[in-house]
């Protein structure tokens, strides 16, 4: 049997991130087909990126992770320091493997397995392009590499070290076209094959929206499922709606789920859940009106895809191409890209419930049609193959 690699920034059942749950379903479903490991660090939090996992290696639901010290955990002062340099285009060439090596999780240990492993490994796959595990280990088993950049447009892909990541893989898999066409136009690597997956969605059979309710005393609500920060837009969201409740007085309420690292207003109309079960985020969507999607950069949105699969349509940022392509292609949401667009599409969804019901009918199919795990698992062992069966000497 063929061994394979993921390589990632974190990994675990406990980690909370879009990036991270993909690699974790992608993982466990290809143990059927080739031996699977991960190499990872041993952080749990992005913000620091300290360790807090013990052991240098576990097995996860048939998965070996192998995890690493982080020797220098992110400090945000220090790293927003030199970030605040690259952003205002003040970064020389000669700085950018220090914001590499602040930005993070600084983990030469690991970098060290991958460049000592090479062969042990048929294939490696990494996901994300930003972190110090992709940026500092795809040179060393670039000849086995499939990339997984989960790429947006934003100011970083501007840093030469990051941009080199892109020429370097045998193979792309990218999670939607919109994120082809950006790699490609940016990089004109046209030469590097790829295929385009994405995530399948897997809804649970028991969901009760009033088993939510009651829990936590909610009736009308939108709901907002992610990282509270300001990386998703989540102050805009704030202000947005908190603007519309000034100006549309109802009992409407919006309901944060995911871990808060900016504040959150101190309002009776925003409840913030915190880190929540998957029970209690599937009945959460399925009570809500729709699902509020602020950020402006995603490369697929898992939260969209499930908020779909319930029947539920979405509000999200217009400014974000792959957010506006689900909705443009679905014709399950709404977009908008600033307030008086916000307002005419929330007055919209909350007035008009039998449109809402086609919009999510027509996410549903949507979702049915496009993000099949059989198919994309499928996709991603083809490109295995590939690499495989085409090695360079």
């Amino acid at each position: 049997m063929n061994k394979i690699c993921f390589v990632i920034q974190r990994y675990g059942l406990e980690v909370n991130g879009g990036a991270e749950l993909l690699c974790m379903m992608l993982a466990e479903r290809l143990t059927y087909l080739f031996e699977v490991d991960v190499v990872t660090t041993k952080a749990i939090s992005y913000m620091t990126w300290e360790d807090e996992y013990k052991n240098d290696q576990e097995v996860i639901n048939g998965v070996n992770v192998y995890r690493f010290s982080v020797t220098r955990p992110r400090v945000k002062e220090v790293f927003d320091e030199i970030n605040g340099k690259f952003l205002t285009g003040q970064l020389k060439e000669c700085d950018e493997q220090e914001w590499i090596d602040k930005q993070g999780p600084y983990s030469p240990k690991l970098i060290e397995y991958l460049k000592n492993n090479n062969n042990t490994y048929d294939v490696f796959i990494f996901l994300g392009y930003l972190y110090y595990p992709t940026v500092m280990g795809m040179v060393h088993v670039k000849d086995k590499a499939i990339f997984m950049p989960l790429a947006h447009d934003e100011p970083f892909l501007r840093i030469r070290k990051i941009r080199k990541e892109f020429y370097m893989p045998r193979a792309f898999f990218f999670n939607t076209e919109e994120e082809r066409k950006l790699v490609r136009s940016k990089f004109l690597n046209y030469d590097i094959p790829y295929l385009i997956g994405g995530s399948g969605v897997e809804i649970p059979q028991s969901i009760n929206s009033i088993r939510f309710c009651e829990k936590y005393n909610i009736n009308n609500y939108i709901i907002y499922v992610g990282r509270i920060d300001e990386g998703k837009n989540c102050h805009e969201m704030f202000d947005f709606f908190l603007k519309f409740k000034k100006e549309h007085p109802s009992d409407l309420k919006l309901v944060l789920m995911g871990k808060p690292v900016i504040d959150i207003p101190e309002d009776d109309d925003i409840i913030s859940l915190g880190f929540v079960s998957d029970e209690d985020k599937y009945d959460g969507l399925m009570g809500a009106k729709f699902l509020l999607l602020p950020s402006k950069y995603e490369s697929l949105s898992m939260v969209v895809l499930e908020a779909f699969s319930l029947g539920k349509p979405v509000l999200v940022n217009g400014n974000c191409e792959v957010l506006k392509a689900h909705c443009e292609k679905s014709e399950g949401g709404f977009y908008y890209k600033k307030y008086i667009g916000f307002e005419s599409k929330m007055n919209i969804l909350l007035n008009n419930p039998e449109l809402c019901k086609i919009m999510g009918e027509n996410g549903q199919k949507y979702v049915k049609k496009n993000y099949q795990w059989d198919v994309i698992v499928s996709k991603l062992s083809k490109l295995i193959e590939y690499v495989i069966s085409n090695p360079i000497n």
